[in-house]
């Protein structure tokens, strides 16, 4: 699309990765996103406290380009406790416990692939292999569990998942649990590969359905069968 001078102007103060910026233009200058804008600026003057911080609302696309998107895990929304978010869906800050949905995860790792748990939650490093850590809201009130829900960011998630599915191919979803699913009946499966299972929190994961659904060795499968690297998903101590 074409771009007035206001409109590239506002586009230049968004902190979001370039490719992604291009390919979200049009949704990043919707009403919508003025919306959006504005309940997260009114919530800032009532002085909530929103996680995650504003420099790290974007991090998943900023750690991760559309062109080296291999790999979709799409979360629910940040972690609402003291300093756990980090832009990155499942992902916690360094030096806090693993949430019990991590500490799944990385049991299932193990069981699927040998891969050892480490003490941190910190998922920057699959970030930077192409997993994009996509949580469906961005922001979420401390302390308040979906409090930013139904308020626009998951028009925006809309458009980002349209996009990787119109736009690229091979690309390995990663969706657990009944609302990750319902989001992800817009993939074009004939292009993409989409692996479903149970939510990994303990209540969900508990039940059945999540332990042994071996997504991290059928992501790497199919990526290797079509020639691409596959993911190293062992984080650093």
């Amino acid at each position: 699309m074409q771009l007035t001078a206001q409109q590239q102007e506002q586009l230049n103060k968004i902190q979001l990765d370039a490719s992604w910026k291009a390919a979200l233009s049009e949704f990043l200058l919707s009403s919508k996103m003025s919306q959006l804008r504005e309940f997260l600026n009114q919530q800032k003057l009532a002085q909530k406290t929103i996680y995650p911080p504003n420099h790290q609302i974007f991090n998943a696309f900023n750690s991760t380009p559309i062109a080296q998107v291999k790999v979709v895990i799409l979360g629910q929304d940040p972690y609402h406790g003291v300093d756990q978010a980090n832009g990155l869906s499942f992902s916690v800050q360094r030096g806090l416990a693993l949430p019990p949905s991590l500490r799944n995860i990385f049991h299932e790792l193990a069981t699927d692939l040998g891969v050892p748990a480490v003490r941190h939650g910190d998922l920057s490093q699959w970030a930077a292999q192409g997993v994009l850590l996509l949580n469906s809201v961005l922001t979420v009130e401390a302390g308040l569990p979906t409090s930013h829900q139904k308020q626009g960011w998951e028009d925006f998630t809309d458009t980002v998942i349209d996009v990787l599915s119109e736009q690229r191919e091979h690309i390995v979803f990663i969706l657990w649990g009944a609302y990750a699913q319902r989001k992800g009946q817009r993939i074009d499966r004939s292009r993409h590969l989409v692996l479903t299972a149970a939510h990994p929190s303990p209540l969900s994961a508990n039940r059945g359905g999540f332990f042994g659904c071996k997504v991290f060795s059928k992501t790497n499968h199919y990526l290797k069968q079509h020639g691409i690297e596959p993911i190293n998903w062992q984080l650093d101590a």
